[in-house]
């Protein structure tokens, strides 16, 4: 089990920000490695916090890997092998018609579903 956990704070201008913090009194950098599709994603820098037994991670996410569908990114403990967080990228517009059928038949089964509830209600009452 790894000694490091990865907390996410925010995606801005293509850069993934996380903390890194240590579990114990660990005060080396974590062995952190990021990959897409098992490639490992160079555009990393780790540096450290104020706060002791913490980094700020930094992830340039790299624009050739951006295209329709859904990309995930590990981040992993490179001794260990362990994940320790990841994210997901989701674009194109296929994917937007996909969620826009999938959400009209989740509304088509829930008017089936209150039409269905008050027929039973009528039915009891």
């Amino acid at each position: 089990m790894s000694d490091f956990t990865v907390t996410r704070k925010r995606i801005h201008a293509g850069i993934w920000e996380g903390v890194v913090a240590s579990s114990g009194s660990n005060d080396n950098p974590a062995p952190i490695e990021v990959t897409h599709l098992e490639q490992p994603i160079r555009s990393t820098s780790l540096t450290k916090d104020s706060t002791p037994g913490q980094w700020q991670l930094r992830i340039a996410i790299p624009p050739e890997l951006l295209s329709d569908g859904v990309q995930v990114f590990l981040i992993n403990d490179k001794e260990t092998g362990e994940k320790l967080d990841s994210f997901t990228i989701v674009t194109g517009e296929a994917l937007e018609d996909d969620i826009r059928s999938e959400v009209e038949l989740l509304r088509a089964e829930l008017d089936m579903l209150k039409r269905a509830f008050r027929r039973h209600c009528l039915e009891v009452g």
